[in-house]
C-alpha cells in the first residue's frame, strides 16, 4: 500500500480479493482500511472476517427427523480509544461495505474519516500466518462425512440403543459438524488465518418402566478429525448408556443431606471449569463479578490444587493454533500449590485491566466482540492415590459424570455427565 495514499481517492479504489477464501489477497484492502482508521484518531483498529459452514442431524427411533444446515460470512471491526471500545458487524465484505462497518465503529466514539486531502498512514501488515494451509486444513471440510452418511451412521446408533436397552420409550442420536474459516487483521501488524473443524456426537436414551423412568446422555467431541463420525465406536456408547439406564432406572433416591464429594477426571474439570474458572477471566474483572480481582499471588484454594489452561492439547474441544484475535495458543497457568497466578484474558481486557494477554480472547461468531474465554482446563496430578480418597470417606457422593449441561464456549461445547453416592 503507498504510504501517500489520499482519502480523496479511496471511492475510486478496487482490488480483487479473493471472494471464497481468505487468502493473502485481503492484506491490501485491509491495510488500507485500518490506516484509515489510525488516520481518524483510533488507538487501535481490527478486523475479523468469518465464514462457517454448519450442519446438524438427529436420528429419532428409526427416522431423521431433522437435518440443519447453516451458511453465513462476514465480517467484524472492533475500534479502540483509550480503554472504550465498540464493535460494528456486516456481512457486506466488499471494500465499500467494511468502510461503512469501520465508519461507524469510528462515529460511536466520537471519530470521523479524515478530511479529503488527508494522508492515510501506511499499516504494514506480518507475513500471514496461514495455519489453514501449513497444517493441511484446507482438505478438512470435503472429507467430512456428507448428509446421507450422517444419517446411516446416526440410525445405525439407534438401533445398537433398540438392541442393547430395556423398557425403552425413546432413542436419539446426533450429531454436528461446525467448519469455520477466520482472518483477523489489526493496526499492530497482526495477519493470521486459520480453518477450525468442531464436530459432537451422542446418545439420549429414555427408558420406562411403569412410574419409573430414566434419562441418560453420553457425548463425544472432536476438533480437527474429518473422520470422527465414521470413527465413533457407537455400539460401545450404546452399550455404556443402556446399561446406565438401566441401574438408574430403578435406583433409589439419594438420601438428602451434606456430604464430602470426589470428583472423577473428567467431571472435576467441569465443575472447576464453571465455579471457579469463569471468574479467572479478565472479562468478570472488567464486570466486577469475580472476588479474585485484587487476589493475583494470594492463596485461593488448597495447597494441592494446581490448575493450568492451554489451547494446545491435540483433539481436544478447546484446542486452537491461534484466538480470535490472531494471537497464537498457550498453556497459562492459573493456580499453583493454591496460589493464583494468572487470568485469562483477550486484549481489551489487558487494556482495561492490565493482566497480559493469554491467547483467550474468542468469540461467538462474527457478530460478536471477543471476550476472554478458557480452553482447555484441566488440574495438575495431586499427592493423593485415587484408593487414599476413597478410604478417607464412611459415607459420599461419588460423581463420575455431569448431568446434561451447556455451557457458551467458541462453537458451543456440551458438558454432560451423572453422580452416584457411595457407602
Amino acid at each position: 500500500m503507498p504510504s501517500t495514499l489520499l482519502t480523496k481517492e479511496l471511492p475510486s479504489l478496487t482490488y480483487a480479493a479473493t471472494g471464497d477464501r481468505f487468502d493473502q489477497s485481503w492484506e491490501a484492502p485491509l491495510s488500507i482500511l485500518l490506516g484509515l482508521g489510525r488516520a481518524a484518531g483510533a488507538d487501535f483498529v481490527e478486523f475479523f472476517l468469518e465464514r462457517v459452514n454448519y450442519i446438524s442431524c438427529l436420528a429419532e427411533d428409526d427416522a431423521i427427523t431433522s437435518i440443519s444446515p447453516s451458511l453465513s460470512t462476514g465480517a467484524g471491526v472492533r475500534v479502540f480509544r483509550d480503554k472504550g471500545d465498540c464493535y460494528v458487524s456486516t456481512n457486506d465484505l466488499s471494500f465499500a461495505g467494511l468502510k461503512a462497518a469501520l465508519e461507524k465503529g469510528l462515529s460511536i466514539l466520537g471519530l470521523h474519516l479524515p478530511a479529503p486531502n488527508s494522508f492515510i498512514p501506511e499499516v504494514t501488515l506480518e507475513l500471514m500466518r496461514d495455519y489453514a494451509s501449513v497444517k493441511g486444513k484446507e482438505v478438512w471440510l470435503p472429507a467430512c462425512s456428507s448428509m446421507r452418511e450422517m444419517g446411516e451412521l446416526l440410525l445405525d446408533a439407534t438401533t445398537h440403543l433398540n438392541r442393547k436397552a430395556n423398557h425403552v420409550q425413546s432413542r436419539r442420536a446426533s450429531y454436528f459438524r461446525d467448519w469455520q474459516e477466520v482472518l483477523v487483521a489489526s493496526s499492530d501488524g497482526t495477519f493470521a488465518r486459520d480453518i477450525r473443524l468442531t464436530q459432537s456426537v451422542g446418545f439420549n436414551l429414555l427408558c420406562a418402566d411403569g412410574e419409573n423412568r430414566a434419562s441418560i446422555s453420553k457425548r463425544a467431541g472432536n476438533t480437527s478429525d474429518p473422520d470422527f463420525l465414521r470413527t465413533w465406536n457407537a455400539e460401545a456408547d450404546a452399550a455404556e448408556v443402556a446399561e446406565s439406564a438401566g441401574k438408574m432406572l430403578y435406583a433409589e433416591y439419594v438420601e438428602s443431606g451434606t456430604y464430602p464429594i470426589i470428583m472423577a477426571n473428567q467431571f472435576g474439570g467441569v465443575i472447576f471449569h464453571e465455579a471457579c474458572g469463569h471468574l479467572l477471566e479478565t472479562t468478570q474483572i472488567e464486570r466486577k463479578t469475580t472476588p479474585f480481582i485484587d487476589k493475583k499471588g494470594e492463596k485461593i484454594a488448597h495447597e494441592s490444587l494446581t490448575a493450568w489452561d492451554e489451547g494446545l492439547s491435540p483433539n481436544a474441544f478447546g484446542t486452537i493454533d491461534m484466538d480470535d484475535e490472531g494471537m497464537p495458543a498457550q498453556r497459562t497457568l492459573l493456580i499453583e500449590n493454591g496460589i493464583l497466578k494468572n487470568f485469562l484474558s483477550d486484549r481489551a481486557g489487558s487494556i482495561r485491566t492490565g493482566h497480559p494477554r493469554t491467547g483467550s480472547g474468542r468469540r461467538q461468531g462474527y457478530t460478536f466482540a471477543a471476550a476472554s474465554r478458557m480452553r482447555n482446563t484441566y488440574i495438575a496430578p495431586g499427592d493423593y492415590a485415587i484408593e487414599d480418597l476413597f478410604n478417607s470417606i464412611d459415607k459420599g457422593i461419588y460423581c463420575k459424570k455431569n448431568g446434561r449441561r451447556q455451557c457458551w464456549s467458541h462453537r458451543g461445547v456440551q458438558l454432560w455427565g451423572r453422580g452416584s453416592l457411595l457407602d
